[in-house]
């Protein structure tokens, strides 16, 4: 499906979202090193625990809203939010008043206003393209978030930390434009039988929606091969969550300025900081160019050599980092590390459609789910970590959690082909 038969809703929300992401990972990479410096690694970790929790529970009310009243409404409400929230989070960070508890808050309610934006925008794709395109469409905007992801960072290294002010300030008219554009030009997908049924149906009452949904995790204590994914998962999360967060705050913090590149008289030299925003672009530029490649290759092996071998690579990417600080082996790290997660992002989600029953597929994916954000909800935990132990052993316990994760995924894997075996003599 080309992008110019697509419908009208998804042209303009490629283009504003495409906006919105770049300066999202103009500033987002960033903010454990600000934490870590205003707050000291400790109370960094735990705030930023705090705002993954805050947005756990956001993304389940998003959801819901997203079907209760709409998915133009919440999408229009949450741009709009996010909107007033940066100019809070600017005016913390104005030359005239500064206040690390102030950003906190903005931060964590940016999350909160983005984890009841994107239910409504994943249900929109759903609403608009027919089933045997959704993939395609998906593809895209995740293309166009890594594209995002290159750039962002490289920009974000020089404008964060010299013009924070000016750039919250141009995310806030972006914001505020892509609400324009999203009340303007975008018209209402969900169907009119499913509000009023859902208006009819559920309860007034979002806390209730909560607890239903909480109560559909029961499927994963149930599942045994499931439940060993979830917790892998998990363990294995510690790793690439650490993109952010335990990377960031070590380039910050131990890598020092250096030459990148001298040629005659032409210099470049750059800081642990400078040197962060180019990892993540590396790391997003390899994910936009390589996905499709990787899935491809991937496919022709066993599932179960491909996630145990890619826990092993991410845990020997963990050990090269705490290893060098020089420019180019971090190059490398980063290269290893991109290369566990390009083996297993196209695979993963179609492991859990088979394992689902067909009539519970939803809560599957839904309880699926929870490998990521109760992992990003633990990960922040290895920055006050570092404090205890130093970075090297942090980087070394971390690259521990994800041989466990292989452990798992064998042991998984095994009940996996048992229970199938069962299920053939039972058959036959």
């Amino acid at each position: 499906m080309r992008i110019k038969d697509w419908d009208r809703n998804l042209k303009i929300r490629l283009f504003g979202e495409g906006m919105m992401n770049v300066l999202f990972w103009m500033f987002f990479p960033f903010m454990a090193i600000y934490f870590s410096d205003s707050f000291g690694k400790g109370m960094a970790g735990l705030l930023l625990v705090l705002s993954q929790v805050i947005a756990v529970v956001a993304n389940l009310v998003g959801g819901y809203c997203a079907d209760q009243y709409g998915r133009k409404r919440m999408m229009f409400v949450s741009a709009f939010g996010q909107g007033i929230t940066f100019i809070l989070f600017a005016l913390a960070n104005s030359p005239w008043f500064n206040s690390p508890m102030l950003t906190f808050i903005s931060f964590s309610i940016l999350g909160v206003f983005g984890s009841l934006y994107w239910p409504a925008s994943h249900a929109m794709v759903a609403d608009v393209v027919e089933e045997k395109d959704r993939n395609t469409v998906f593809a895209v905007f995740y293309t166009a978030l890594n594209i995002s992801v290159v750039a962002g960072p490289i920009l974000g290294g020089i404008f964060f930390f010299q013009h924070r002010f000016e750039l919250l300030l141009l995310a806030a008219l972006v914001s505020f434009g892509v609400s324009a554009l999203i009340g303007v030009f975008i018209r209402e997908t969900a169907p009119d039988k499913m509000q009023k049924k859902l208006v009819s149906e559920s309860s007034t009452k979002w806390t209730s929606f909560i607890s239903n949904q909480l109560r559909d995790y029961r499927i994963i204590v149930q599942d045994k091969v499931f439940l060993l994914f979830i917790l892998a998962g998990i363990l294995v999360a510690q790793t690439f969550m650490q993109l952010d967060l335990l990377i960031a705050v070590y380039l910050s913090e131990s890598v020092p300025t250096q030459p990148v590149l001298s040629l005659f008289d032409f210099n470049i030299s750059a800081d642990g900081n400078r040197i962060f925003s180019w990892l993540i672009s590396e790391n997003g530029l390899l994910v936009a160019l390589l996905t499709v490649y990787m899935t491809s290759k991937m496919s022709r092996y066993k599932e179960r050599n491909v996630f145990i071998a890619s826990c092993l690579i991410y845990a020997l990417s963990m050990v090269m980092f705490g290893h060098t600080t020089h420019v180019w082996m971090l190059a490398l790290a980063m290269f290893v590390f991109t290369l566990g997660e390009l083996m297993v992002v196209g695979i993963q989600e179609g492991f859990v459609s088979r394992l689902a029953p067909e009539h519970m597929r939803g809560q599957y994916f839904a309880a699926g789910s929870l490998r990521f954000t109760i992992g990003r909800t633990i990960a922040p935990a290895a920055i006050p970590m570092t404090a205890l132990i130093g970075f090297q052993m942090t980087f070394y316990l971390i690259s521990i959690l994800a041989v466990c994760a292989a452990l798992l995924y064998g042991v998984m894997f095994k009940l996996h082909s048992h229970q199938d075996s069962n299920r053939i003599h039972s058959e036959t």
